[in-house]
C-alpha cells in the first residue's frame, strides 16, 4: 500500500478505537488517593498514614484544604486536588438488588458485562428470611468491590430503600421491604450488614445508604408531586411507622449513610430539618457516617418549594441542619457565597466534609491501591459466578407467594403435561423481571423459557403490551392455545410503564383488558389454569380469587434474572412455595375512597377513613399481610410461654396509687425485662419445604394501638413429618410497647394476645 493508503487506514483504525472507547468502558485501574508508589512524598502526609485513626486522618486532610477546595467535596462529583494526590470521586452508585448502572459511579464493559440481578426488594422481603437478606447484600458487595478493583464502580452505594410501603398505589413500593416496620427494619439491617460486610467499625467493604428519610412514599399522584409534597405526619405515626427502619439501619446495621428525601415533613424540607438530621440521625441514633441529599433536593427546596428567599440561604440552612453531601451541584455553586455573606460558618463545611472523608477512609480510598487491600483479590471472575446466580434463583423461589390452589392443582407433574399454553404480556419478558434501579444481568430466564425447559409449550402473548388496550388484545389465538393444552399458565400484571419512580397508580385493577384476557382464556382452557401476577404493588384480583375457572394464583413480584426458572421450580413442584405477602392487597374501593396524600395510618370512624396496612386497616381485603400457601401443611404447638409478666416500678410511682393503662419507658425498669416463647413446628405433610413462623401481638386497646403487629418471624426448613423448635425472645419494653398520641413509647398494661398461626396465647402485663 502507498503512504496515503497506510495513513488512511491508520486514521480509520484510530477513529474506530476512539469510537469504541467512547461506547465501551474499558477501565482496568481503580481510582484511589494516596498513591505513594507513584508519589513517595504523599507518604509524609498525615491523612495518608494508615496507622492513624480515621478521625485524625480526616482532621489532617481538612486542615490542608483551601475553602474553595473544601466546597468541591460537598457534591457527588467530588473535585480532584492534584497537589495532595486526591483524584475526583463519584459518590453516586446504586445497588438496590444488584450492582446497578443507575448513577454515574458504576459502568459495565466487556471486562464486566453484567452483574447478578436479584429479585426486586419487595419479592425478597416476601421470603421473610433474615439470613437471605444479608447473604444477598454480601454477594452484591463482592461484585461491587470486584468492579471497583477494575475501575468500573465506586465504593458508596445509595441503597437500600427502606421506606414503608404505606399505600398500594405507590410506584416505588416495589423497591421497599413492604408495609410492616419490623420486616422493613430487619431487611434494612440485614442487607446493610451484608453490603458493608465489616466487623471493624473503622472498616467498610462498601458503604450502604438508607433512603429516603423520611415519610416519603408518594411520587406523582393526581397532581401531588414528591418535589413539593408536604407530608403531614402525627408524632405517633412518625415514631411507630415511618422511623423504625431508619433507626434500625443506623443502630443495628451501622449504616454509613442516610439520604434525606425531597418532601417536606410537617412543613419543613427533610434535608433542611435540623431536628431530623442533626437531632435524630446523628444525635439520638449516633450515625457513624454521612448524610446525603436525594438528587437535587437542595435545589428543589429553593426553586420548587420556595422555602428560602435566596440560594445562599438554602445552602446555609441545609448544611447547618446536618447535610454533608449534595447529590447535585447546588452546594458547589452557593456555599462559598453563603460563607462570604455571613450566612454560614466555614466550620460547618469542615464538619460536613469530615464526615464524608471519614467514610472514604473507612473504605480504604486513602490507603493506596485497593488491589493490595483485603478485598484486592476480587475481580471479574467474582462477578456472575454460578453460586451468585443460583442465589438469585433461590431468592426468587423463597419469595414467590402461592395465593390460591383449589383442589391442589399445583404442583403440576411434568409427565402428565404433554403441552402447556403460556399466555400473557409478561410471559416472555426479560427486563420487566428485574424492576427498576437495575443493572445489566448475567443472563435472563423468562417464564416461557423456564417452563419450556420442562414441558412442551405453546406461547401466545394475548396482549402486545402490558397496557393491553384497544387493538393490542389478541384473544382468539390465546383461547385456542388454552383449549388445546393440558395446562395453561397466564402471566400478567405490571411493568415500569405502570408503576415506577415518578409514577404512582390511580387504579388497583389490572391494566387495560387484562381481566378480559384472563377470564376468557380461563373459560376456554381444557386443563388447570395458573394465574401468575408479576408486579411490585398489589392488585384487586377478586374476580380471579373467586373464579372456579382459575385453579391457582401465584404472585412473583419482579423476580430477577432467574425469575422464569424459579417460577418453573414452583409450578412443577421441585420447590414448595414459602413466600408470604409483605403488603396488604386492597379492593378497588380503597383507591376510590382514600386519598394517597393522607398520611394517617390509624382509622378515623368520624370521617370513614379505614386506616392503612394490616396493623390499622379496618376494611375488607383481597389478601392480607402474611398470606401465602404451601404444598404441605404445618402445625404449631406452644411448648412454653408465661401467662403473666410483672413490671417493677420504683417506690412511690403514681401507678401504685391510681389506675394506669400504660407505663412510661423512662427509668431502669426495662432492663432485662424479657421472656421466651417456645414453639414446636411440624411439617405434617409428605413434601419438604420452608415455612415462616410469625409471632404477632394484639395489644390492649389503649393509645390507638395497632389491631395487631409483628413481633418476630423465623424461617425454618422441614422435611416430611419433620419437626423443629422455634424460640422467640420477647423484650417487653421494646416489643410489647406502644407509641402514645404524643410520640412517647409506653408499655400497655393488661392483656396482650400473642398469635402464631391459629394458635393464640394470652399474656397479662401488670405492675
Amino acid at each position: 500500500m502507498g503512504e496515503k493508503s497506510i495513513l488512511f487506514w491508520l486514521i480509520l483504525e484510530l477513529s474506530l478505537l476512539s469510537f469504541l472507547g467512547s461506547r465501551c468502558v474499558l477501565a482496568q485501574n481503580p481510582i484511589f488517593a494516596c498513591d505513594v508508589a507513584s508519589n513517595p512524598a504523599l507518604g509524609s502526609l498525615g491523612f495518608c498514614n494508615t496507622s492513624l485513626s480515621v478521625a485524625l486522618r480526616a482532621e489532617d486532610l481538612v486542615k490542608r484544604l483551601t475553602l474553595q477546595e473544601k466546597v468541591g467535596f460537598l457534591v457527588n462529583k467530588a473535585a480532584a486536588v492534584s497537589r495532595l494526590g486526591i483524584p475526583s470521586y463519584e459518590w453516586w452508585s446504586e445497588a438496590l438488588h444488584g450492582v446497578s448502572y443507575v448513577g454515574p459511579g458504576t459502568k459495565f464493559s466487556p471486562l464486566v458485562p453484567g452483574a447478578t440481578s436479584f429479585p426486586q426488594v419487595i419479592l425478597t422481603a416476601a421470603s421473610f428470611n433474615a439470613s437471605l437478606f444479608k447473604a444477598i447484600g454480601k454477594v452484591v458487595s463482592n461484585e461491587a468491590r470486584a468492579m471497583h478493583n477494575v475501575g468500573l464502580a465506586g465504593l458508596t452505594f445509595w441503597s437500600p430503600n427502606v421506606n414503608i410501603f404505606r399505600d398500594p398505589r405507590w410506584g416505588r413500593g416495589q423497591e421497599t421491604p413492604g408495609e410492616d416496620p419490623l420486616l422493613a427494619s430487619t431487611y434494612a439491617a440485614g442487607y446493610v450488614r451484608g453490603l458493608q460486610d465489616a466487623d471493624d467499625p473503622e472498616k467498610l467493604k462498601v458503604a450502604a445508604c438508607c433512603k429516603h428519610y423520611t415519610a416519603y412514599d408518594l411520587d406523582n399522584w393526581k397532581g401531588f408531586q414528591r418535589f413539593t409534597f408536604n407530608a403531614v405526619v402525627t408524632k405517633q405515626d412518625m415514631d411507630d411507622t415511618f422511623q423504625p427502619p431508619f433507626k434500625s439501619c443506623v443502630i443495628d446495621g451501622n449504616v454509613a449513610s442516610v439520604m434525606c428525601s425531597y418532601n417536606q415533613v410537617n412543613g419543613v424540607p427533610s434535608c433542611a430539618d435540623s431536628g431530623l438530621l442533626s437531632g435524630t440521625i446523628r444525635g439520638d441514633w449516633n450515625l457513624n457516617g454521612y448524610i446525603v441529599s436525594d438528587c437535587d433536593s437542595v435545589d428543589v427546596l429553593y426553586n420548587s418549594q420556595h422555602y428560602t428567599k435566596t440560594p445562599e440561604d438554602a445552602a446555609a440552612i441545609t448544611i447547618s441542619a446536618g447535610l454533608d453531601l449534595d447529590c447535585g451541584n447546588f452546594l458547589g455553586q452557593h456555599t462559598l457565597p453563603a460563607i462570604q455573606g455571613g450566612k454560614l460558618n466555614e466550620s460547618a463545611v469542615d464538619k460536613a466534609i469530615t464526615n464524608n472523608f471519614v467514610v472514604l477512609m473507612r473504605l480504604g480510598f486513602f490507603d493506596g491501591d485497593p488491589r493490595k487491600l483485603p478485598y484486592g483479590g476480587l475481580g471479574p471472575k467474582d462477578v456472575c459466578t454460578k453460586e451468585n446466580q443460583e442465589l438469585a434463583r433461590e431468592a426468587a423461589r423463597q419469595g414467590i407467594v402461592l395465593l390460591k390452589n383449589n383442589h391442589n392443582a399445583l404442583p403440576l407433574h411434568p409427565t402428565s403435561i404433554k403441552s402447556m399454553a403460556v399466555i400473557g404480556p409478561n410471559a416472555n419478558v426479560t427486563k420487566t423481571m428485574i424492576g427498576n434501579y437495575e443493572g445489566t444481568p448475567c443472563n435472563y430466564v423468562t417464564p416461557l423459557q423456564g417452563l419450556s425447559a420442562i414441558v412442551n409449550t405453546v406461547y401466545q402473548p394475548g396482549c402486545t403490551n402490558i397496557a393491553c388496550a384497544g387493538n393490542s388484545l389478541q384473544l382468539d389465538p390465546a383461547k385456542q392455545a388454552a383449549a388445546q393444552a393440558d395446562a395453561t399458565v397466564l402471566v400478567v400484571g405490571a411493568d415500569q410503564s405502570i408503576e415506577r419512580e415518578g409514577l404512582d397508580r390511580v387504579s388497583l385493577l389490572l391494566p387495560g383488558q387484562q381481566t378480559t384476557l384472563i377470564t376468557e382464556v380461563a373459560k376456554a382452557a381444557k386443563g388447570p389454569v395458573i394465574l401468575v401476577i408479576m408486579s411490585g404493588g398489589p392488585f384487586d384480583i377478586s374476580f380471579a380469587k373467586s373464579s372456579d375457572y382459575i385453579s391457582s394464583i401465584l404472585w412473583v413480584g419482579y423476580p430477577g434474572e432467574a425469575g422464569g426458572a424459579a417460577l418453573a421450580d414452583i409450578i412443577f413442584g421441585s420447590y414448595s412455595p414459602s413466600g408470604r405477602l409483605p403488603v396488604t392487597w386492597y379492593p378497588q374501593s380503597f383507591a376510590d375512597n382514600v386519598s394517597m396524600a393522607d398520611m394517617h395510618m390509624r382509622p378515623n370512624p368520624s370521617t370513614g377513613f379505614p386506616g392503612r396496612t394490616y396493623r390499622f386497616y379496618t376494611g375488607e381485603t383481597v389478601y392480607t399481610f402474611g398470606d401465602g400457601l404451601s404444598y404441605t401443611e404445618h402445625t404449631h404447638h406452644l411448648v412454653r410461654a408465661p401467662k403473666q409478666v410483672s413490671i417493677p416500678l420504683e417506690a412511690g410511682h403514681t401507678c401504685y396509687s391510681e389506675t394506669c393503662k400504660s407505663v412510661d419507658l423512662a427509668g431502669g425498669h426495662c432492663e432485662n425485662l424479657a421472656f421466651d416463647i417456645h414453639l414446636r413446628v411440624k411439617n405434617s405433610g409428605s413434601m419438604p419445604g420452608s415455612h415462616t413462623v410469625f409471632l404477632f401481638s394484639s395489644p390492649p386497646s389503649v393509645h390507638n394501638a395497632p389491631r395487631k403487629h409483628l413481633l418476630g418471624f423465623e424461617k425454618v426448613f422441614l422435611g416430611p413429618k419433620g419437626e423443629s423448635n422455634v424460640v422467640f425472645k420477647v423484650d417487653v419494653c421494646k416489643d410489647l410497647s406502644l407509641v402514645d398520641e404524643l410520640g412517647n413509647r409506653k408499655v400497655a398494661l393488661g392483656s396482650h394476645i400473642l398469635h402464631v398461626g391459629d394458635l393464640k396465647h394470652s399474656l397479662t402485663l401488670r405492675i
